[in-house]
C-alpha cells in the first residue's frame, strides 16, 4: 500500500502564529502529532508520505502516487479538508478521514470513502483488517477509550523538524472537569488516561535523537489531571533525563487553575523544564463561571492564582471568553482590567461558540438558539447562537476588549509588568539557533523602525537590556507575538 497522510491548512488565527513564524523563518508552529501517530499505527511494510499543507503545498502528483489519502483535522481546518477530499474524489483516489473534526461532524463528510472515527488505536486496526480482507466499511466508530500505554512513538522521520517552531508530545488524554462549552470530555473522556513514565522518556528521546533542541509542547488538555503520578514518577524522571542531557528542551503545556493550589507540583514542573502553562480562566464574572460549570475557577482570587503560578517561574498564557448568558454589560471592561492587572501577556479572548455535542450545544438546541456551525475560530467575531446580550453590543464590546489589550501602549505595559515580576527559578542552557539572530534583526526593522509600536519597542528594548538582561530574548519574543496578535485581529 502507498499511503499519503495529509494535514489540511490552518488559516491565520491567534494560535497559528503565522506572522510571528515569519520572523524565525519557520513554516508552522507545531507538527501534526495525530497523523504522525496514525502513521506509526499503520503496517510497517506500507509506504508512507506525509504532507503538512502548512509547510508544503499538496500537488496532484502526490495524490496520484497514493492508494489512499489519510486526512486528520480540527474544526478550524474544515474548509481545507473538504477541498482535499474533493480533489481526491476528482482524481479517483480513496480517502480515509479521522480526528476531532470528522468525529464531531461525520454527517458533513459523506463524500469521504472511509470515516475512521474516535481514537485511532481502536478503530484503525479494524479498518486495516477489513481492508486486507476486501470488506472495508464506510464508518468505523467506538464507544471505548484506548489504552494509550500501547500508543506507539510518532513517526518523526516523515517530517522535516526544521520547518517547525515547536515539537509536541502527549502524556495524557481526558480531563477531570466538565465545562459546558468544552468538547474534550466528549472526545477523550472524563477520567484522564496516562502514559507510562518510560513512554514519556522514550518520546523525548526520539525527539532528541532526531536532533531537536528547543521547545516541546505537551498537548494534554489538562496536564495535571492526575497530580499524584506526575509528582511521584513522571516529573522527577523528566528532570533527571533533562539534567543528564544538559537541558536540551523547554516545556509548555495546558493546565487548570488549581495548579496554583499545589506548590510542590509547580516546583517539580519547573525543575523538569516547564516554563509556560496555558490556563483557561474564561471570565472574572462568578455568574459566568457558574453558568458554564467552570467550578474549579470559582470562589478564588484568580489574579492572585495567576501571580502565584508566575511567581514559581511559569509564564501563564490565558484563555478568556465573552458571550455568556450571564455576562453584564460591564464584562468587557472587567476582562480588560483583569488581564492588564494579571500580567498575562498572551491573553486569548474569544467569543463563546457552541461546539457540536457539548452540553452548551444541547442546551442551546433545546432553546432553539442555534444558528449554524462554528468556524472553529472563536476570534473571528463569529458566533453560532443567539446571545442574550444584544448581538451588536456583544460584538462591539468584544472588539473593544481586543483592541484595548493589543494596542502597543497596553500590550507593552503588560509585557513590562510581567518581566518586572517574573523570576525564572533555574538557569537553563539557551538553545541558540541562527534563526533567533535573524528574528532579532527583523524585529528591529519591522517593529523598531517601521512599526507603529516603535516607541514602545525601544523602551522595552533598553529597559530589558539594562534592567533584566537575562530576559531579553523573552522580551523580543513578546514584541513579535504582539505584532502577530495585532495583525490577526486587524484582519478579523
Amino acid at each position: 500500500m502507498k499511503i499519503l497522510l495529509v494535514y489540511p491548512n490552518v488559516p491565520k488565527t491567534f494560535w497559528s502564529f503565522k506572522y510571528a513564524l515569519k520572523f524565525i523563518s519557520k513554516k508552522a508552529a507545531n507538527p501534526p502529532l495525530g497523523l504522525l501517530t496514525v502513521a506509526a499505527l499503520l503496517p510497517k511494510e506500507w509506504d508512507k508520505k506525509l504532507i503538512d499543507m502548512n509547510v508544503v503545498s499538496l500537488k496532484d502528483k502526490d495524490l496520484k502516487w497514493a492508494d489512499f489519502v489519510f486526512i486528520s483535522a480540527m474544526a478550524i481546518q474544515k474548509e481545507s479538508a473538504k477541498e482535499i477530499i474533493n480533489r481526491c474524489k476528482t482524481m479517483g483516489v480513496k480517502t480515509v478521514v479521522g480526528g476531532p473534526l470528522f468525529t464531531s461532524h461525520r454527517d458533513e463528510f459523506a463524500e469521504a470513502d472511509h470515516l475512521v472515527l474516535n481514537e485511532a488505536e481502536i478503530t484503525l486496526p479494524l479498518f486495516i483488517e477489513d481492508l486486507k480482507n476486501g470488506c472495508a466499511k464506510h464508518i468505523y466508530t467506538s464507544d471505548q477509550w484506548a489504552d494509550i500505554k500501547k500508543t506507539p512513538l510518532p513517526a518523526w522521520e516523515l517530517i522535516n523538524i526544521k520547518k517547525y517552531a515547536t515539537m509536541n508530545i502527549q502524556y495524557s488524554r481526558g480531563c477531570p472537569f466538565n465545562c459546558e462549552f468544552c468538547d474534550i470530555t466528549l472526545l477523550y473522556g472524563h477520567k484522564p488516561r496516562l502514559k507510562d513514565t518510560e513512554q514519556v522518556l522514550a518520546e523525548l528521546a526520539s525527539l532528541y535523537v532526531q536532533g531537536w533542541r528547543g521547545n516541546v509542547f505537551f498537548v494534554d488538555d489538562n496536564f495535571i489531571g492526575n497530580k499524584s503520578k506526575l509528582k511521584n514518577k513522571v516529573l522527577p524522571a523528566i528532570a533527571r533525563w533533562m539534567d543528564q542531557r544538559k537541558h536540551p528542551f523547554s516545556f509548555t503545556t495546558q493546565s487548570s487553575i488549581n495548579l496554583a493550589d499545589d506548590e510542590e507540583l509547580m516546583r517539580l514542573m519547573v525543575q523538569a523544564g516547564f516554563d509556560t502553562v496555558f490556563v483557561g480562566i474564561e471570565t472574572p464574572n462568578e455568574a459566568g463561571l457558574e453558568e458554564c460549570s467552570k467550578f474549579q475557577n470559582k470562589n478564588r482570587d484568580l489574579v492572585a492564582c495567576v501571580k502565584k503560578i508566575q511567581g514559581f517561574g511559569l509564564q501563564v498564557e490565558g484563555g478568556f471568553i465573552v458571550g455568556f448568558d450571564s455576562d453584564p454589560h460591564s464584562i468587557f471592561e472587567r476582562q480588560i482590567e483583569f488581564i492588564q492587572k494579571s500580567g498575562i501577556v498572551t491573553a486569548m479572548v474569544g467569543l463563546l461558540n457552541a461546539l457540536r455535542g457539548t452540553k452548551l450545544y444541547r442546551r442551546l438546541e433545546k432553546e432553539n438558539r442555534l444558528l449554524n456551525h462554528t468556524s472553529g475560530d472563536n476570534t473571528d467575531s463569529s458566533i453560532n447562537f443567539i446571545p442574550r446580550m444584544h448581538y451588536e453590543t456583544l460584538i462591539t464590546g468584544y472588539k473593544k476588549v481586543v483592541n484595548t489589550l493589543y494596542t502597543p501602549k497596553n500590550y507593552y505595559a503588560r509585557v513590562k509588568g510581567f518581566l518586572k515580576d517574573y523570576k525564572p527559578r533555574q538557569k537553563r542552557k539557551f538553545q541558540f539557533q541562527f534563526c533567533h539572530f535573524g528574528a532579532f534583526l527583523k524585529s528591529i526593522v519591522r517593529l523598531g523602525i517601521i512599526g507603529r509600536e516603535r516607541v514602545q519597542y525601544w523602551k522595552l528594548f533598553f529597559w530589558t537590556a539594562f534592567r533584566r538582561p537575562r530576559l531579553f530574548p523573552m522580551a523580543i519574543t513578546f514584541a513579535i507575538y504582539g505584532f502577530h496578535f495585532r495583525r490577526i485581529f486587524e484582519e478579523c
